[in-house]
């Protein structure tokens, strides 16, 4: 008898926009081996997203229901199955080598690209962690990076809530001199390593699971890009890693979330905020020095 082919299942969900990261964590604690984020914004550029579609990978399909009996019906949960395992590199079709920054270029490995004069191209494998460095709030800050890339020049950085490393690679091709990389997910930790040896830049990046907390150095750049429930009560541990004079570059903030964000970083100054869709980056600097 000739086997039938493999079935996969998938739970889905649909959650506000500043919901997202606690569910991706949810899926990861009931046992998801990868959880893929499905919004309007992924359609269609600078489209505003009201609903997140949350899609989450489990090995068995006894895992999957053990997983939707845990969810709350609010979430609409349910199972989607696919036959066969293209869908595992299926999403690559749609990764494709774009502009991140003015002169700075992100490539997957699967795609070559020939850079132009005056081009930077990184080469990014997101696997489990965020960060392809499509969604809007990773431009914000990368972009933000490349118009003070003199400030970076020579010195050190701290990405907090590194994902896939993109950001930490963006500050060291604009010139910093080393990246401290931290995310509170061990899985993002390999992942940011094995971006760092695929540039060339391992030797430049401490990536680990360190508190922002006990992070010991006090950073000329720090960027932050994980959403404003985080952001907001991680100010009075964040806030002291910022160097007096220093810049501190701020993103996963909704439209209307950015004025709290603001308020809870006392003894900075608001530089700017920068808007892409419905997302806000802001800049601030840090008085003193």
């Amino acid at each position: 008898m000739e086997a039938s082919e493999p079935r996969f299942p998938f739970v889905l969900v649909d959650v506000a926009p500043d919901e997202v990261a606690v569910m991706i964590d949810v899926f990861f604690e009931l046992g998801a081996q990868g959880v893929e984020e499905r919004d309007q914004s992924t359609l269609q550029k600078g489209a505003a997203a009201e609903v997140v579609t949350l899609v989450a990978s489990f090995e068995s399909r006894e895992a999957a229901d053990a997983a939707l009996e845990s969810l709350d019906d609010d979430l609409h949960p349910r199972i989607e199955e696919v036959v066969g395992d293209g869908w595992r590199d299926a999403w690559k079709a749609h990764f494709k080598p774009f502009s991140l920054a003015p002169g700075l270029v992100v490539r997957p490995p699967w795609e070559a690209y020939e850079a132009k004069p005056g081009e930077i191209v990184l080469e990014l494998e997101p696997g489990r962690a965020f960060g392809t460095g499509l969604h809007e709030t990773t431009r914000l800050v990368a972009r933000a990076l490349a118009e003070r890339a003199e400030e970076l020049r020579g010195a050190v950085a701290l990405d907090v809530g590194t994902g896939s490393g993109i950001l930490a690679l963006v500050a060291l091709s604009l010139g910093a001199s080393r990246v401290v990389a931290i995310d509170n997910d061990p899985d993002c930790i390999g992942v940011v390593v094995e971006n760092a040896e695929r540039n060339g830049l391992a030797d430049r990046v401490a990536a680990s699971t360190t508190d922002v907390a006990d992070v010991a150095e006090q950073f000329p750049v720090v960027v932050a890009n994980i959403e404003a429930r985080v952001l907001v009560p991680m100010a009075p541990a964040l806030g002291p890693r910022v160097r007096p004079g220093g810049l501190l570059v701020l993103s996963g903030i909704l439209d209307g979330q950015e004025a709290d964000v603001r308020a809870a970083y006392e003894g900075f100054d608001h530089v700017r905020d920068d808007r892409q869709g419905e997302w806000v980056g802001v800049v601030l600097r840090k008085r003193g020095g």
